[in-house]
């Protein structure tokens, strides 16, 4: 598969510096007309918010969920990246996705004794969303 035919175009390609990414391999993604980029030496956060999102992307989809053919990971991990933009709480944003603002805290107790939640099952249930029913 091509980045063409999915409709993309890269510019930049970071990596780090180790010796499996040679001179000839640069060579060959600066003739598909990309440009290199390395990341500082011994600089081991410079690549940590990449490193991250892969680690529980791997974590929380990929170790749970069998891989049958090329087509399924296509289709598995733009979910992955809906659910983890719009609907998974994040620590740092205080609980909020990052394309998603905080919701208004509930602050009368007749009504959080009668909150309903609903749950919404996707990738045949390796991945939940949970939300107030209305």
């Amino acid at each position: 598969m091509d980045l063409k035919d999915a409709g993309s175009k890269a510019t930049f390609l970071i990596h780090d510096r180790n010796s499996k990414f040679t001179a000839a391999f640069d060579d060959l993604l600066a003739d598909a007309g990309l440009k290199v980029v390395t990341t500082g030496i011994r600089i081991p956060r410079m690549n940590s918010l990449t490193e991250r999102w892969i680690q529980t992307c791997r974590r929380e989809l990929l170790d749970r969920t069998p891989i049958w053919n090329r087509s399924h990971p296509l289709h598995a991990l733009p979910e992955f990246e809906t659910q983890y933009n719009q609907h998974r709480p994040h620590r740092t944003l205080q609980q909020a996705a990052p394309l998603r603002p905080l919701p208004e805290p509930i602050s009368a107790p007749e009504t959080s004794r009668h909150l309903e939640a609903r749950r919404r099952d996707r990738l045949g249930g390796t991945l939940r969303q949970y939300e107030h029913a209305a």
